[in-house]
C-alpha cells in the first residue's frame, strides 16, 4: 500500500512538470504555421537547430545551422534586439533552443509548428 502511495506521487509530479513545461513553454515562443513562418523569416535570424550533417541534407534557404549542440558556445552569433526564427526536424529540439535563448536574454523567440518535416518551402541541399 505505501509503495502504491509513492507511485501515485511520482505520477502526479510527472504530470505536473509535463504541464507547467507545456505553458512555460507556450509563454516564451510562438510556434506558428508555415505560413506565418515564411511572412516573418525574411526579417528575422533564421537558425536551423539541427545537427550539420541534417542540416547539409536539405535546409530552408537562408538558414544559418547552429546545432542545439553547439548553442551555447555559439550563441554570441546571435543579435538578442533582432526576431529568431528557429527550426529543427520535429520541433523539440528548437523548443529547448528557444527556453536556453530565452534565459539568456532573448526574447522574441518563433518556432515552426512540425519542424523541418512540414516545410513545403524552398530548400537548399549540399551537393
Amino acid at each position: 500500500m505505501n509503495s502504491l502511495y509513492v507511485l501515485l506521487i511520482i505520477i502526479v509530479a510527472v504530470a505536473a512538470y509535463s504541464v507547467f513545461t507545456y505553458f512555460y513553454q507556450k509563454r516564451i515562443v510562438k510556434t506558428v504555421t508555415e505560413e506565418e513562418f515564411r511572412a516573418g523569416y525574411r526579417k528575422a535570424q533564421l537558425i536551423d537547430v539541427r545537427e550539420p550533417n541534417e542540416f547539409e541534407a536539405g535546409h530552408i534557404l537562408g538558414a544559418r545551422n547552429i546545432p542545439m549542440s553547439q548553442m551555447r558556445m555559439r550563441m554570441k552569433e546571435l543579435r538578442p534586439d533582432l526576431p529568431v526564427y528557429l527550426y529543427d526536424q520535429n520541433g523539440m529540439r528548437s523548443a529547448r533552443a528557444a527556453q536556453f535563448l530565452h534565459r539568456k536574454g532573448y526574447k522574441d523567440l518563433t518556432q515552426l509548428q512540425g519542424g523541418f518535416k512540414k516545410w513545403t518551402g524552398k530548400v537548399k541541399t549540399k551537393k
